[in-house]
């Protein structure tokens, strides 16, 4: 059973959400977010990515990189362009991109469900990521950013998203990339009572986006923790003490608790997590496709793009031809132009193993990138990047060209292979989904200290 609550969020005002709300901070590079930031000089980038307010050679992990983070949101604060709820609220998110539209809830998920299995993750975190959030939360005294999480339908849930319309409408507007946004709070006590015990009824969720500011949030908590078991060891003998030892419970319960978005994975799409590599590991282009052809089938050629059309296939970029593949394996039947794969030739799909190994991104990793490239770690190799499919077959043209090697465009992972890994216990490849559309960060900001 989760474990969620309302907060007391900071937020901007009406008048001021457009200019605010900004990409989740690692959708950037480094130079892409100096370059947003000089264009877009009020966006909460500058809160998320503070070394944007200095040169491109300060070192982004300096203590006053951190507190000019902190500066920015006291300063907005003081301004009114943030203003702080007086009463813990809940909120529901709506974004629509073209003809879809995915809603959720805003609240606050205990850390605890992170670490006892409640809340579900599938992906590695590295430590050094970890850090740069723990110093951001410490130091702002405030988690900036939603954790994005899944859960199955819920009846109870869907019933007050679809009921929005009667509680207070408080943002409806439209960000550059043309996505909207709407939302409503939700403040009567009544209305958040019920909510919570709603609530209560989702048994598991899943981090869909987000994992490094979640295990961050995580360790925050236990910092919190530790540091008032202490202090209250030291002041349970000064009775002057007991004022700051309220101040400290109350820290201590909002950093124990998590801001996150919780979406229905009925609502949720997954978009392809494309790979470019930089080189072709010593390899010329004819002997490298000549590599190729041995581990996959070569289904077509084209100077046209084309597009993977099920799980088991990927496009592959290559000089200036789009090829179609298949991985060998993935034997197709057809009917009345359905395909589906032979269940034959694939190993038994409940073992726990083969939930993450039967994935295409696992396949690619494993046949392709690390036996024919050199690819062993995608996560730390340099010669590997990873391009959100929301940025089109164009980006990875511009990207194959300008290193004249190779690109491959995936089939997406789908929302039901991201929880049975979860479930499993297991973690995926890392950039094995991208989700779209993009939560903003900026919207809602919850404070975990007082004192800072």
């Amino acid at each position: 059973m989760a474990k969620i609550k309302p907060f007391k969020a900071i937020r901007p005002n009406e008048h001021e959400v457009r200019n605010i709300a900004a990409l989740p901070y690692d959708t950037y590079n480094r130079e892409e977010a100096y370059e947003y930031v000089q264009q877009h000089p009020h966006s909460f980038l500058v809160v998320d990515r503070p070394e944007t307010l200095f040169g491109r050679n300060m070192d982004m992990y300096s203590s006053d990189v951190y507190h000019a983070a902190k500066k920015k949101l006291e300063e907005w604060i003081n301004e009114q362009r943030l203003i702080q709820e007086e009463t813990e609220c809940y909120y529901i998110y709506e974004l629509t991109i073209g003809n879809r539209i995915q809603t959720g809830i805003i609240c606050c998920v205990s850390a605890d469900d992170f670490e006892n299995g409640t809340v579900k993750k599938h992906e590695k975190t590295r430590e050094n990521k970890e850090k740069d959030r723990v110093c951001h939360i410490m130091t702002c005294g405030s988690q900036t950013g939603l954790i994005f999480l899944a859960c199955k339908h819920n009846d109870q849930i869907r019933e007050i998203i679809n009921n929005k319309k009667q509680y207070e409408k408080i943002y409806d507007f439209a960000s550059e990339d043309n996505v909207r946004h709407r939302c409503w709070r939700i403040s009567k006590k009544d209305d958040i009572a019920f909510l919570t015990e709603s609530l209560k009824k989702i048994d598991k969720l899943y981090i869909a986006d987000g994992h490094h500011r979640a295990a961050s949030a995580v360790k925050v908590a236990k910092l919190y923790e530790n540091q008032n078991n202490k202090n209250r060891k030291i002041q349970d003998y000064d009775k002057e003490n007991k004022q700051l030892n309220a101040e400290n419970s109350e820290n201590e319960r909002e950093a124990s608790y998590v801001m996150s978005a919780i979406f229905m994975e009925e609502e949720l799409k997954i978009y392809d997590y494309n790979r470019v590599i930089k080189d072709l590991n010593g390899y010329s282009k004819k002997e490298f496709f000549k590599q190729i052809e041995k581990r996959v089938e070569i289904l077509e050629e084209s100077m046209d793009e084309i597009h993977p059309r099920r799980k088991g296939e990927f496009v592959m970029r290559l000089g200036n031809e789009w090829i179609l593949c298949r991985f060998l394996g993935e034997e197709r039947t057809s009917t009345n132009e359905n395909r589906r794969i032979n269940e034959k030739e694939r190993i038994n799909e409940n073992s726990a193993t083969n939930v993450v190994e039967s994935l295409d991104v696992s396949r690619l990793q494993n046949e392709i990138l690390e036996p024919i490239l050199g690819i062993k770690d995608p996560r730390t190799d340099k010669r590997i990047e990873f391009v959100g499919g929301i940025r089109g077959y164009e980006e990875l043209r511009r990207r194959c060209d300008k290193y004249d090697a190779v690109a491959f465009a995936m089939f997406p992972t789908s929302i039901e292979e991201m929880m049975n890994v979860a479930d499993a216990g297991l973690l995926m490849p890392p950039k094995s989904t991208w989700f779209e559309p993009k939560l903003r960060s900026g919207i809602f900001i919850h404070k975990i200290d007082e004192s800072i």
